[in-house]
């Protein structure tokens, strides 16, 4: 079952202001990011958040999916820092034209960081995220979305080194369902896609 509805992704999106797009060629895709605010920036290396997809098909009919995934690094990364700041947290807000379809480390297809984004950086190694506006950095950090196992049918339960900051989808199936609606939308649209990601406390 799925863990919110399309009607609460939409008015927690138009409530920040950010844009909610309903294009009427269909697979004008919303991808929204739901960071789990209940473990209160604990890393729990787990996919406790949620990667939701709105969309239009062809027939102007709403589509809505929920797959569990992680918008938080793994604690290998937050103990092994690969950045001298720190490991990368995605800072919760709407990017507009931030991702196309690539390869993720060149290896399969995912939606890849085309510009930049805004992420905390925490170099404390603790089993807490430090997210300060202080420590706030902006650039191309290679901040992908992608799956975790690349078995079919199996679905990752421990981030560990599967994101050091990026979205990363726990099953693969779910994954491969959501690239097949990417890819319808960017045959219609153009490989270009926003991110949107925003906490579950700000649920309406």
């Amino acid at each position: 079952m799925a863990k919110y509805t399309i009607q609460q992704i939409q008015k927690t999106v138009e409530s920040k202001g950010y844009k909610w797009f309903t294009g009427n060629k269909g697979y004008d895709v919303n991808i929204v990011g739901v960071r789990n605010s209940s473990t209160h920036g604990q890393v729990t290396n787990k996919f406790d958040d949620t990667m939701t997809l709105s969309y239009k098909d062809l027939n102007g009919k709403w589509h809505f999916h929920c797959f569990d995934c992680t918008t938080d690094p793994g604690s290998y990364w937050v103990e092994n820092v690969m950045n001298k700041n720190g490991v990368a947290i995605l800072k919760p807000g709407q990017y507009r034209g931030s991702h196309r379809v690539g390869l993720h480390q060149g290896k399969y297809e995912a939606l890849t960081q085309a510009k930049p984004l805004k992420v905390y950086r925490d170099n404390n190694r603790d089993d807490k995220y430090d997210l300060i506006e202080s420590n706030v950095h902006e650039g191309i950090y290679g901040i992908n979305i992608h799956r975790a196992t690349k078995w079919e049918g199996k679905k990752s339960t421990q981030i560990d080194k599967w994101s050091a900051g990026c979205q990363v989808i726990a099953a693969n199936d779910d994954f491969k369902l959501f690239m097949e609606i990417i890819k319808k939308g960017a045959g219609i649209w153009g490989n270009s896609f926003s991110y949107t990601l925003i906490e579950s406390k700000d649920i309406v």
